[in-house]
């Protein structure tokens, strides 16, 4: 059963997600752990939006949160602007809670109709100008590939998808909805992949956005670098959003 949270206006542009627990730790302290917070991200441009918080050490991944959000039909009638807001407001609230290291972000598929990739575009530019405003890393990681490594093969179903990443993350229950599994499986993506990286030496590859604090709605210039000194570490039941 999914708890429906629905998502409130607080000042400006921000939202305040409601707590479950949360347990706050010193960003530093992980990095010196040699632990690394992915929040991964599937962009949808009609569908939920997945995000997923995964962090490793290398040896080991655990899940934190995931969840979707769904905009509502009432919300999207207010126009494309408001959609395109929720997201933004979403991923800020995330990127302050659990202050990640790095963002994943999947691709666009190359097969959708024009009309679905501008507006897929759309939510992806959203997401990378939340990214950017929080001073957070990104990189972009294509469908296939994201399947290739997770599933093994490149056409890999979003069943088999929610079964693998359910593995991998050793949960007890499959992660639903598939949107946040997908999410869920681009975080565990990025990480094989730096994890190859630094194992064999490979050059890094280029990111989307490099940290660089930029302004944000509301808030002072030095508050986006207070968030990313403390996270939340949870794990609980998923959220479908609602806005």
């Amino acid at each position: 059963m999914f708890q429906c949270t629905k998502q409130w206006r607080g000042k400006g542009v921000r939202r305040k997600i409601a707590a479950m627990n949360a347990a706050s730790t010193s960003r530093e302290t992980g990095l010196t752990k040699g632990w690394m917070r992915v929040l991964g991200v599937d962009p949808a441009a009609a569908g939920p939006t997945g995000y997923g918080i995964v962090e490793s050490d290398g040896r080991q991944c655990r899940m934190l949160h995931y969840g979707a959000l769904k905009i509502t039909a009432k919300k999207q009638k207010e126009g494309e602007g408001a959609a395109l807001q929720e997201v933004h407001a979403l991923l800020c609230g995330l990127i302050q809670e659990f202050a990640p290291d790095v963002m994943a972000v999947e691709g666009i598929f190359s097969a959708l109709n024009v009309r679905t990739a501008l507006r897929l575009a759309e939510v992806r530019g959203v997401v990378l100008l939340a990214a950017a405003q929080h001073g957070v890393e990104v990189h972009s990681y294509a469908p296939r590939e994201v399947k290739a490594t997770i599933a093994g093969h490149g056409h890999a179903d979003k069943k088999q998808m929610q079964i693998m990443v359910r593995a991998i993350l050793s949960m007890g229950t499959t992660p639903e909805p598939p949107d946040a599994a997908d999410a869920l499986a681009v975080a565990l993506c990025h990480l094989q992949m730096e994890q190859a990286r630094r194992r064999f030496g490979l050059p890094a590859e280029r990111a989307l956005a490099r940290p660089g604090f930029l302004p944000t709605v509301g808030n002072s210039g030095n508050a986006a670098g207070a968030v990313r000194m403390n996270r939340a570490t949870r794990s609980g039941p998923p959220r479908i959003l609602t806005a």
